[in-house]
Formats: structure tokens, sequence, C-alpha cells
């Protein structure tokens, strides 16, 4: 609870120093607080180069991030959600604590240059990189790190947009993956920290100032359903379209990496040129949209627009989030879609904002196929309760048409590119049915936490795995031992004046009725060549588990077939 408390505080810290960041570098590389509502306006800080700056803008943002990003941090490239998803699910959500300030730095450099992309992505790596951080300091369990990854997610939703509840459930829905008491608890307290602290900071108002909701004609929800149909397959076809983008541009690019978001750049800056309203998030220009200030073929423009630059930004090796881009969608499809069946039936349609806030939801809903998030963080970005009826029709018909439409997610297709999938079914695997009691092994020797490190240097060098359990003074388990970190404090020379407790460390917390695919990958993340087997109150050691032992499971001979008597 503490240390969620702490992850919600820095989260929302973090939060802070990064909006800060994004409105600096946007007023140094535009002159202005948000270039995309300013037009074709000149830079202030370098007037005689007029609109024509927006062409070099995002090449000197990538000079700046590119080189950081391809020397300190890589994972900080792109929309960063499916880097933590990943860490997560595989890496027992171990994540570099370098990731933190680089990813504020390319973020905020991105959307400062012009890169049109949001802020969702990049503050739920900064959060999630101060909770991993943090509980690797502390040396929490691995299921612990977990939950505290998802803290910092979160903590970091909660205070940018002002939307406690929404980085709750974006957390538990896309980063966990799994509801339990426990994790939504220490989530939930880490959301209310941070968006405390937000508060203090950016006051305590809707994110987004949108016009009045309401539902004028029972007729209309048929036309929310139909809009969160076409916005299902616009979510879809956002997905397919930024990774053939990415494609292309891996194709192309022969170069070094560090200077292709400069090369880049160019390119973008050219779209730029054509339309200023995708420089950086655009929020202005998504509530002039709603309000009804645009004619239909502009909305129509501004959705392809938008489409073409976050694809490229990301493709290009910028940083920043899918998540504003997909709101920015969703209004222009919504207020398009509103405007012409006002034209079509006037006396039904009702206001065009309707659809322009359902819309938003809707294709965020069927590009991440996350309809809980989307519902909560529409209500509180607008603040607006009778919002909730049509947002949760459009949602669901937009998130059963995108999973009619694709298997993948914009945040899943990223993983399932580099051959992860994290849905992969576990039934199937060699191990199903089977149980860590089957093939635990004995106990081997265990070490005392007050036995001196020299000593225990020793003990780990004739131990056959190269791991020990260390147990207190009184029997109960404190963690494990490995020869590598031994050897590590011998090689920084401490060795001769701590005791064992100094490379003692708590992996992953295995039973005797965890399933072996479950053990499998705890002993793939962990240090060591073997995991302790705890009893149900994870005290006590009740038996031992090794790469060999789970590999016996698999080639166990195969008892010989007895023809009947009568053959």
């Amino acid at each position: 609870m503490v240390l969620a408390l702490v992850v919600g505080a820095g989260a929302g810290g973090g939060a802070i120093v990064f909006r800060w960041l994004i409105k600096t570098f946007t007023m140094l590389l535009s002159g202005h607080a948000d270039y995309s509502a300013a037009g074709h306006a000149a830079n202030p800080h370098v007037p005689w180069l007029g609109m024509w700056f927006v062409v070099l803008a995002p090449v000197v943002a990538g000079l700046l991030y590119g080189p950081l990003v391809q020397r300190f941090a890589r994972e900080a490239r792109g929309h960063g959600v499916p880097e933590v998803m990943y860490a997560v699910a595989r890496r027992g959500g171990r994540i570099a604590p370098q990731v933190a300030l680089v990813k504020s730095l390319a973020s905020a450099l991105t959307i400062g240059g012009g890169g049109s992309v949001g802020r969702e992505g990049p503050i739920v790596q900064i959060g999630s990189a101060l909770g991993s951080t943090l509980g690797r300091l502390v040396r929490v369990a691995e299921d612990r790190m977990r939950v505290l990854v998802a803290c910092g997610a979160a903590g970091g939703i909660a205070a940018t947009f002002n939307a406690p509840l929404a980085g709750v459930f974006f957390a538990m829905e896309l980063i966990l993956r799994d509801f339990t008491a426990e994790a939504f608890g220490m989530v939930v307290l880490a959301s209310v920290v941070a968006s405390v602290i937000g508060r203090a900071a950016f006051g305590n108002t809707p994110f987004l100032q949108l016009p009045a909701f309401g539902v004028h004609h029972l007729s209309q929800y048929l036309l929310f359903a139909l809009l969160g149909v076409l916005a299902g397959a616009v979510g879809v076809g956002f997905t397919r379209i930024l990774y053939w983008i990415e494609d292309a541009c891996d194709w192309a690019w022969r170069g070094p990496e560090w200077a292709r978001p400069a090369v880049g750049g160019l390119f973008l800056g050219l779209l730029l040129l054509v339309l200023p309203q995708m420089y950086g998030v655009g929020y202005p220009v998504l509530e002039n949209a709603v309000n009804g200030k645009y004619a239909i073929g502009f909305l129509l423009l501004l959705l392809i627009g938008k489409i073409a630059a976050t694809s490229l930004t990301i493709g290009i090796g910028g940083s920043g989030g899918v998540f504003a881009p997909s709101l920015f969608m969703g209004a222009m499809l919504g207020a398009a879609f509103g405007a012409t069946t006002q034209h079509l039936a006037p006396g039904v349609a009702g206001p065009v904002g309707a659809y322009g806030l359902i819309g938003m939801g809707a294709v965020f809903a069927g590009a991440a196929r996350a309809p809980i998030t989307a519902v909560i963080i529409l209500f509180e970005l607008t603040g607006e309760y009778t919002i909730i009826l049509p947002l949760m029709t459009a949602i669901v018909l937009a998130t059963l048409t995108s999973r009619a439409l694709s298997r993948d997610t914009i945040y899943s297709l990223k993983l399932r590119r580099r051959g992860i999938d994290l849905d992969a079914p576990t039934p199937g695997t060699p191990f199903a049915g089977l149980t860590v009691a089957t093939v635990m092994e004995p106990l081997p020797d265990t070490v005392d936490e007050t036995m001196p490190l020299a000593k225990a240097v020793d003990v780990l060098a004739a131990s056959p795995h190269g791991v020990l359990p260390v147990l207190t003074e009184d029997g109960n388990y404190l963690g494990t031992a490995t020869a590598r970190r031994a050897a590590e404090a011998l090689a920084a020379g401490t060795a001769d004046t701590s005791t064992v407790v100094a490379i003692t460390h708590r992996p992953a917390l295995i039973t005797a009725d965890s399933d072996l695919s479950t053990a499998l990958e705890a002993l793939v993340d962990t240090d060591g060549a073997g995991l302790p087997v705890l009893d149900p109150t994870h005290t006590h050691l009740t038996g031992w588990i090794t790469h060999q032992s789970l590999l016996a499971a698999l080639h166990r001979p195969t008892p010989p077939h007895t023809p009947p008597a009568d053959a």
C-alpha cells in the first residue's frame, strides 16, 4: 500500500513535468502554445521563415531525440503501451529505469516539434518505469512488481487527463489484463494520489471543454449504433495503416537509426505545411469540430490527415501515444456523420456535437478494444453523465466490429509482429494439466540470513544450480541468493563486509498447485536455475523446481503398449 502511494505520487509529479516539457518545447519550436489552432501563422522566433518553419520544426526535433532514443532507451520509440504490456506479461514488470527520462524528453520533443501523437502512451511508459524502478529498489516479488507497474500507468493517466477512474481501468484492462481485488485496490490508491497532485497543478476541471450533450429523440440510438459500427471500422483501418506506413518506413530507410527521425521529419513537415491542424496533439481543433465549426468535407480531410500524420510520426521513429489521435479521428468522424444526418433527417438527428463525442470513444474502442476504459475515460474527459447510455451503445458495437474485422488491437499487433502473443492459450502447452507438485524436487541446502557473504559465496559455488534459498533465523522464507549476484558482490568489493541478505531477492512466488507453464515463465525470468516452492502462506518451503525437472516432465517415458490377451 505504501509503495502504491509512492508510485502514484511519482507518476503525478512525472505528469506535471512531462506536460511542462511539452509546453516548453512547443513554444520553442513553434512559438505558440498550440500551433494546431494558429493556421499558417509564422513562428515569432524566426519570423523570416514565415509559415515554412513547420517544415524544419520536426527535423530539428528529430535531430535531438533521435540520438537520445537510439543511445539510451530504444524502447522509448513508438507509442509505449505495447512495451509496458510486454514487460508486465513476460518480463515480470521489469522496465529499464532510464526509460522514464528518455521517454519524457523524446515524446515532448516529438509533440513540440509537430509530431501528430498524444501524451497517453508516453505518460503510461513513464509512470510504469517509475513503478518498476521502485519495485526493484525495494526487491518486491514479481507479482507485486507487476501491480506497481500498473499503479504507475494508472497514476500517469489520472494526473495527465484529470481522470482517476479512467486511469484505474486503463491499467487494469490494458496493462494487467486481469482483475483482482488486491491489484484493483492498489491501483485505485495510486490513481487517487496522482489525480490529487495533478489537480493541484492543473485545476479540477474537465480536460476538454465540450458542448452539453442530450438525446432528443429515441431514434437517435439507431444513428449512434451505426456510428459505432463505422467507428470500429475506422479504428481497425487506422491500426492497419499505422503499421503499413511503419513497414514502408522500415523498408525505405537505409541510414543510421539515430538520423531517421530527422530525415523523416522533413516529410512530416511538408504534411504540416498543407494541414497545420495536424501539429502536435490538436485538442483545439478537436473542440472546434465537436462544436460544429467545420464543414463535412474538411472534417473528412482532417480525419484522413490525422491517420496519415500519426502513422508517419510513429513510422519515422517518433515517440508518442495513439490515444489522443484516436479521439481526434473519432471527433472528425462523428462530427461529419452528425452533420450528414442533419442534412438528411434534420428533425431527428439532433446536434452535431453529440455525434462528435460518441465518435471519440467509439474509434478508441475500435482501435484499442478496451470498452470499459473508453466509456469511463470519455465520461471523465467531458464531465457529461448523459453521454453514458448512447456512448455504451456505440462503444460495444465498435468493439464487436473491430473484433470481427481484426484479431489484434493497435497495441497487441505491435507485439504480434515481433512474434509475441499475449493471448496465447495455455491449455495447448505441453504442460497442460500438470502442476508443480508433480515435478518438484527435494529442498537443497538452505542459507541463514546471518551468514557472512564471503562464506555464502563458497556455499553458492558448490551448489549444483548456483542458487539457494535464504531463511530467516525463525526458519521463514526470505528469498534466494544466486551465484551471479555473489560474483557481482565480489567484483564490487563488498563480499567481506556484508551478509548474504545483501544479494538476496524475491523471485516470483510459486506454490505446489501452480501450473507448470507459470513455473516455466518464472524460471525464465529469474536470475538462477532454480526456484523455491512455497506453502500457501508463502512463508515456508515445501520443495524446489529447476529447468531439469520441467524438462523431465516433458520427456517422461510412456509405458509400453500391452497387446490384448487374445491377440
